[in-house]
């Protein structure tokens, strides 16, 4: 067999685009890694005058999606965004956040307000005084546990807020996506909340898909490696079969470089060694099935190809500081994240 180059021969059209175009099973890959899990939803609407605090919380995501009117978004660090009827607003991270009808404005904290109910995991909350029950700005937002599975320090990556014109051409697919919200929003119709609710996960997935596509041309980390094809493969190998005790070796021939040149490109672009990589991927996976999903250490343990569970364990204890044992009565955040 001949061995592999220590380069990557290029090809006459590498270089057509600044970015690696990610290929679609590889983006297929991710989108089902990622998972909203414990979604609140809840449709606002408001006076001329208002000022809408919302907490931080590490480990989920916020979106807001202004369906009629205008609002200023405020995020931790005091940056302010204008938001206009069609926005959508995703904050990966979880951060602090106002939204607010002018800068000046006090602002109260959203659960302080009374709300009621609209249906399964959807409430409505109504601040309109009296004088003017005609809402000038209602919108719809969400808070939910954000999960990218074994690709979690994704989130890390992200921006504090991604903001989403309703014309927005790198997001073209999502026009309709958030027309359809408004749509249902103003309607009001039978099961309205329901189908809301599936809309704004469809749209949360694109807008990470269209991040992960169209992000800074300064991407590191992750984003990075995913738009490298000289290690794409071996990353799209390693989420597709968690069972497998990758070699660099492997994963080189994955790449169709060296071993010694994967290994060096993958550890200045990830941050890690790629066997620390499979690892950690792994034992995340671990732990989202033994608290998430219930499965038992043991199946768990022969789900990724360990011999006894107690080599899992060890295996799971090393990359995470606690046994897997222990997963049961820990938060929702579950197992340490890759490349956090």
């Amino acid at each position: 067999m001949m061995p592999y180059p220590d380069f990557l021969p290029e090809t006459p059209n590498m270089h057509v685009n600044k970015h690696f175009a990610l290929s679609s099973e590889l983006i297929s890959e991710l989108l089902l890694e990622m998972r909203l899990r414990g979604v609140q939803y809840r449709r606002l609407q408001t006076g001329s005058e208002f000022g809408v605090g919302f907490s931080n919380r590490p480990g989920h995501a916020y979106f807001h999606y202004i369906a009629v009117g205008t609002a200023l978004l405020r995020t931790s660090d005091g940056t302010l965004h204008e938001l206009n009827a069609g926005s959508m607003v995703f904050m990966p991270q979880g951060e602090e956040h106002q939204l607010l009808s002018d800068v000046s404005c006090s602002f109260q904290h959203i659960d302080t307000f009374g709300s009621a109910p609209l249906g399964e995991a959807v409430s409505g909350i109504d601040t309109c005084p009296s004088s003017h029950p005609t809402p000038s700005t209602v919108l719809f937002y969400g808070c939910m546990e954000f999960d990218l599975g074994g690709m979690q320090g994704l989130g890390k990556l992200m921006p504090q807020a991604i903001v989403v014109e309703a014309n927005e051409q790198i997001y073209p697919g999502l026009v309709p996506i958030l027309g359809a919200m408004k749509a249902e929003i103003c309607s009001g119709r039978a099961g309205f909340a329901g189908i809301l609710a599936r809309l704004a996960e469809v749209a949360a997935a694109m807008i990470v898909r269209g991040w992960i596509e169209n992000g800074s041309e300064n991407a590191a980390g992750l984003i990075a490696a995913l738009r490298d094809p000289r290690l794409a493969q071996a990353i799209l190998s390693i989420h597709r079969d968690t069972s497998r005790e990758w070699s660099v070796a492997e994963l080189a021939a994955q790449s169709h470089v060296s071993r010694s040149v994967f290994a060096e490109r993958f550890k200045s672009i990830i941050g890690i060694p790629p066997l620390r990589y499979v690892r950690e991927v792994r034992m995340r996976i671990a732990g989202h099935w033994i608290m998430h999903d219930k499965i038992s250490i043991d199946t768990v343990a022969l789900r990724l190809g360990y011999a006894s569970q107690a080599a899992f364990s060890r295996a799971f204890k090393r990359i995470n500081g606690y046994p897997p044992g222990a997963m049961r009565q820990r938060p929702e955040r579950g197992a340490n994240t890759v490349n956090e």
